[in-house]
């Protein structure tokens, strides 16, 4: 079996990614053989197409509801069972996998399309592809084109698996708004050394961009009647942070997971800026507080808390509900914080409640009547004992989010990276306002925080008669409130896109209901069960008017056989 040509081709158009994997794939033996395609991509992605070309004939795969019968599927699934054609592979990838039966001398193409909207990290946008063919591949192709309307500040390629003479496979060419960068190494290139038929391309091929801001409301861009909105104040002061670091130190935190922690938190603490209050909680069974009020982030302070984060050790049980009610309770207490600043708790555990209060309903409803809308709850969970579904839905109930850390050499730097996302508040209580009646499905617009590095994002539809789209964003800053305005010509910003070759037509409509299904997604895990369902039923059809593999919808891949597969998109929650 021999995989001749495999092609990765992706357009990103304003932040919006559409990649198309297509792999073809020769049987040179003399008997029918077994030919798989097996590709990672991004979980924060959507598959939107498949199709398997033999013998003239096209097998698609046709998007669907969801079925009943999917629940078998989806336990085997999140415990890394084949029973589905995707499943999470690591941290940033799940892996789509099928195969087919090819006769002798027979070609097979697979052709895989996905979609996602790139989220801006640490002030950066992040494409990773995913290349293990696992052979040497006679033709092969990364062709990436990226058109900015902003303008592209800085551009660069990272990989895990680029020698020096691969590095001359890669060009980049780039102007003020557009870049393209095209991978397409020989089969020389591609080999470990000249004796072995072994391939180097194994691991992740990153783009990294950024695009020019002026200092302004943000960006608005116009494209068939939809609009999008890209918010990211420059040179913003920080907001000073009051931050409850909750951790748990149970019995089974010991060891690695202990000193990955230990590493991570005497990191973190010298992050702390000299305006910042910060306070420790570790927890087992009982709930120790480090000092009963929150300190101010002074050199002495901090020397003092890596003196206690050195002795952490592990055992005993789990009391989360009793950890985090006490840390709510150092917050309400706390005395001469600075007016305006942002009060957040992180909590760090690796298992299930097992003392105190264990009922996870009734945890998340204390911590949620306690909370009371005034700080942010982060909830990091360690490995694959936690129940993620219970610390996402208390993180999202409380404006904060959850993240799984896995447990690999790297599970300090993951922490790390987390705390490095929200260290940096710069405004609170966000409204981006448009002309009510001159706007439908409208997504997100009010945010209780944005962080240096990141972006805010909103996206609807605009009325046929709308001639100028006036915006209004109304933010608290450290020093005052701001008021930001800004006017968007709506047949100039048409004009912007009209002339770009490589563009799909409706991208910014397919972005609008890729970010509508992932908020109404988010939005209903910590939504009551009523409004759950009709969350989920419009997230249900808008996946499967605009078909996206969504959790809420399966792809059913038929066979030449008449054999049917499914493939699911996984979550975190399992």
């Amino acid at each position: 079996i021999e995989i001749y040509s495999l092609h990765v081709d992706c357009k990103v158009t304003s932040r919006f990614a559409h990649t198309v994997i297509t792999s073809r794939i020769v049987n040179r033996a003399n008997e029918s053989r077994e030919a798989t395609f097996e590709v990672k991509i991004p979980k924060t992605a959507f598959i939107t197409n498949f199709s398997m070309s033999m013998d003239g004939e096209v097998y698609p795969g046709i998007i669907k509801e969801k079925a009943a019968a999917q629940n078998k599927y989806d336990t085997a699934v999140s415990q890394g069972q084949s029973a589905g054609l995707v499943k999470i592979t690591d941290r940033k990838l799940e892996q789509f996998h099928v195969s087919v039966s090819i006769a002798a001398s027979s070609k097979v193409t697979f052709e895989l399309t996905y979609e996602e909207l790139l989220k801006r990290q640490l002030r950066k946008y992040e494409l990773l592809i995913n290349v293990q063919p696992k052979q040497l591949v006679k033709h092969f192709t990364i062709d990436v084109h990226i058109f900015e309307p902003q303008g592209i500040r800085f551009l660069e390629t990272d990989s895990t698996f680029l020698t020096n003479e691969l590095t001359e496979a890669l060009t980049k060419v780039q102007n003020e708004t557009k870049a393209h960068i095209v991978f397409k190494p020989t089969l020389d290139q591609q080999k470990k050394n000249s004796e072995l038929d072994e391939t180097l391309l194994n691991g992740d091929f990153v783009v990294r961009y950024d695009v020019k801001r002026e200092a302004t409301a943000g960006d608005i861009q116009i494209v068939n009647g939809y609009f999008v909105h890209y918010f990211a104040p420059q040179e913003m002061p920080v907001l000073p942070k009051n931050v409850i670091f909750v951790i748990d130190r149970s019995g089974s935190m010991t060891g690695r997971k202990i000193e990955q922690t230990r590493d991570a938190l005497l990191k973190i603490l010298q992050d702390l800026r000299p305006e910042d209050h910060f306070g420790f909680i570790t927890f087992n069974n009982k709930v120790v507080e480090w000092k009963s009020s929150l300190l101010p982030a002074t050199q002495e302070n901090v020397a003092s808390a890596a003196a206690l984060v050195q002795t952490l050790t592990a055992r005993g049980g789990t009391d989360i509900d009793g950890a985090l009610l006490a840390a709510v309770g150092v917050l309400d207490k706390a005395q001469q914080l600075p007016e305006r600043s942002v009060s957040m708790i992180i909590l760090l555990t690796d298992g299930q409640p097992t003392s105190g209060e264990r009922r996870v309903e009734v945890i998340q409803e204390n911590v949620q009547k306690a909370i009371n809308g005034k700080y942010a709850l982060f909830c990091l969970g360690f490995g694959f004992d936690v129940s993620y579904k219970f610390l996402e839905k208390m993180a999202l109930s409380n404006g904060g989010v959850a993240r799984r850390i896995y447990e690999n050499a790297d599970a300090a730097l993951q922490l790390q990276g987390f705390y490095q996302e929200v260290a940096t508040p710069i405004l609170m209580q966000i409204e981006m306002q448009y002309p009510e009646n001159s706007i439908e499905g409208l997504t997100k617009n009010n945010f209780k925080l944005l962080f240096e590095g990141s972006e805010i994002i909103v996206s609807g539809k605009v009325s046929n008669e709308l001639d100028l789209l006036p915006v209004e964003i109304k933010a608290q800053s450290h020093m005052s409130n701001l008021t930001l305005k800004e006017e968007a010509n709506v047949k100039e910003k048409e004009q912007v896109f009209q002339n770009q070759r490589y563009i799909f037509g409706n991208f910014i409509e397919r972005l609008w209901a890729y970010l509508t299904i992932q908020q109404l997604l988010e939005e209903a895990i910590s939504a009551q069960e009523e409004d759950q369902k009709a969350l989920d039923a419009q997230a249900l059809d808008l996946s499967l008017r605009y078909s996206f593999v969504t959790p809420l919808t399966s792809m059913v891949v038929t066979k030449p056989q008449q054999q049917e597969e499914l493939a699911n998109k996984p979550t975190e929650a399992g």
